[in-house]
């Protein structure tokens, strides 16, 4: 099953988990005054939308206060801005679909070898993988793994498990995108010089 069909069939809790889960991995490392999980309130309010609206509210005004003014940035915070304020499958659906689609902008700027266009990356999304780099390669992956581990699991995104899984894997995606990053920053990486995924 694709990616694409996978965010179309989930309901608004996996929707959710992995939406906020997307955006997680496509924030830059902290700087030391900033909160080092400015998403960890909106987390919490993925479980059964609990204080949902209030927890968008606290996370945009934390990162509205951080440092980074990158582009990748940017296209966080406006998807925040634009969340849905109701936890509901229809409007979480398209948001969640948005969130997908910058991760796998984000994987694809920094893979090897790039390919160009937001066009790309829906093909992509589609189950087009067959020239995917590996970095886009484990960020679809990782999306795939995360809602249907939330598909699978009893109770509201199997009652904790299922989200303890989820933050598991977008902690691994994000230290991995992070360490290439990185080394892209100092320029000392060979252009193939990906992480393992």
């Amino acid at each position: 099953m694709s990616l694409l069909e996978l965010i179309a069939r989930a309901d608004e809790r996996g929707l959710a988990a992995s939406a906020v889960a997307c955006l997680d991995r496509c924030l830059p490392p902290p700087d030391d005054r900033d909160d080092p999980e400015p998403l960890r309130t909106l987390w919490a309010g993925c479980e059964n939308g609990a204080q949902w609206a209030g927890r968008l509210d606290a996370v945009q005004a934390a990162l509205e206060s951080a440092a980074g003014t990158d582009a990748t940035t940017a296209r966080v915070r406006a998807l925040l801005g634009g969340a849905p304020r109701d936890f509901a499958a229809g409007p979480l659906r398209a948001w969640a679909d948005a969130c997908s689609l910058l991760a796998v902008d984000v994987h694809r700027e920094f893979d090897f070898p790039a390919v160009d266009g937001t066009a790309e990356s829906l093909r992509l999304r589609a189950g087009g993988t067959d020239e995917a780099g590996p970095l886009v390669t484990g960020e679809l992956r990782r999306q795939a793994e995360i809602l249907e581990s939330l598909a699978g699991a009893p109770g509201p995104v199997g009652g904790g498990t299922g989200l303890r899984r989820v933050l598991d894997l977008s902690t691994e995606g994000r230290r991995v995108l992070r360490a290439v990053m990185s080394r892209r920053a100092r320029g000392r990486g060979r252009p193939g010089d990906v992480a393992p995924q």
